[in-house]
């Protein structure tokens, strides 16, 4: 990876643009009866074209056999070093919501989850109920719960997401998580990582035993499970790193917060892919890069729904040619890392990548997907390398070095 303030010596402005297609959860594993994964399943012709006349390859999201969250894989897309800058989830929760974060407040991810009667999780997302649901519980919670010296925001993220952000002197996040990540097991205490912690971690389990108990009626949501304690972070802004008009475009709040972190201007753009699209379309014109989120496929990779997750691919490659007539210099697709059915998770696999452009040298590929990949001109590479890949193809980056 080239340091950042060289990288920053060498970029220029220019008017071409660039156009990241980031297809959540992207990579897969092959099926138990087929052989394929759900990317290889999938009938998408216009991917497939586009690969053959791309340079292809993989991307590896943090390192060979690291599992990353959705943060740090985002991160390392937009440059930024994953392991220099780790990003708790409740910062990017909270942002996400555009909930405005003072420098000390601690913010957490909410995951409204079901729990037998011995205390067991029996589903760590409570039937993915719905946002309204959720914000329903978030008012309940808010009325229910009053913790002394701090004051408690709650706020609804989407489907069973949900941030919480607490307000206070001397609070902390060197704390764990209560979410265990598994079923069949009671969620975690909170412990503190460091002596100054341990205040945090009592107000915080004192806010999940009162939350139980409010949520106590309300099954499938009866517990709530706590991940990514955090602060607001500092980083460059992506602007100033590449010299780019950069605008976001997510129906997800998680992916807002991303983009927001890095200074990256968020668009409002409805809940579907085709208005995602059309928001692309109606502001092409007024930036020179765009992120462009799309969610499903990992959602269903997550839920273990193979068949889904195909179906979810194959819409997406409808609206391949739709990114093509806006003529972008340059056009990334690729994923921010493997969710595949069969683990129900995110997985450390790389992901599939393919980069268009007219000063790209296509490489043979024919097909967008794993296997084929392999044979593509990138090879597996690490995924902060694909931000210098993308100016250079569009012709932004200045020869280094005399």
């Amino acid at each position: 990876m080239i340091p950042s303030e060289i990288l920053q010596q060498i970029v220029v402005k220019t008017p071409s643009k660039i156009v990241l297609f980031v297809i959540d959860g992207l990579g897969g594993l092959p099926h138990s009866e087929t052989g394929k994964t759900e990317l290889e399943t999938a009938r998408t012709p216009n991917l497939d074209h586009l690969a053959a006349l791309s340079l292809c390859g993989s991307s590896v999201p943090i390192s060979l056999g690291i599992t990353p969250g959705s943060g740090p894989a985002h991160l390392a897309l937009f440059g930024y070093d994953p392991i220099q800058y780790d990003i708790g989830r409740g910062v990017l929760s909270a942002l996400g919501v555009g909930f405005p974060l003072e420098p000390s407040d601690v913010a957490a991810r909410i995951n409204f989850a079901t729990v037998d009667e011995n205390g067991l999780v029996t589903d760590r997302r409570a039937g993915r109920i719905s946002s309204e649901v959720n914000r329903e519980l978030c008012a309940l919670l808010r009325r229910k719960i009053q913790i002394a010296d701090v004051q408690l925001f709650l706020e609804t993220e989407r489907g069973h997401r949900a941030a919480v952000i607490f307000r206070g002197d001397g609070l902390s996040d060197k704390l764990t998580d209560s979410d265990p990540q598994l079923t069949g097991v009671p969620p975690l205490e909170v412990q503190p990582l460091s002596p100054e912690g341990r205040k945090t971690a009592t107000i915080v389990n004192e806010f999940i035993a009162a939350a139980r108990a409010a949520l106590k009626n309300h099954h499938p949501a009866n517990a709530v499970l706590l991940r990514g304690f955090a602060k607001r972070p500092s980083l460059p802004l992506f602007s100033e790193r590449y010299k780019l008009s950069a605008a976001a475009i997510a129906t997800y709040p998680m992916y807002k917060g991303l983009a927001r972190l890095v200074g990256i201007e968020v668009l409002p753009c409805g809940d579907t892919l085709a208005e995602e699209i059309k928001t692309l379309q109606d502001n092409f014109a007024k930036y020179d890069f765009f992120y462009v989120h799309v969610k499903a496929a990992d959602t269903a990779g997550e839920d273990g729904d193979f068949e889904r997750k195909v179906r979810v691919l194959e819409e997406i490659d409808s609206y391949i040619p739709a990114l093509l007539e806006l003529k972008p210099d340059v056009l990334v697709v690729t994923g921010d890392h493997s969710t595949p059915s069969a683990l129900r998770g995110h997985s450390w696999h790389a992901v599939p990548f393919l980069l268009y452009s007219r000063w790209a040298l296509p490489d043979g590929v024919v097909e967008f997907g794993e296997r084929a990949l392999l044979n593509g001109g990138l090879g597996r590479f690490l995924a902060v390398e694909a931000m210098p890949l993308m100016l250079a193809h569009a012709l932004k980056l200045i020869k280094y070095g005399a």
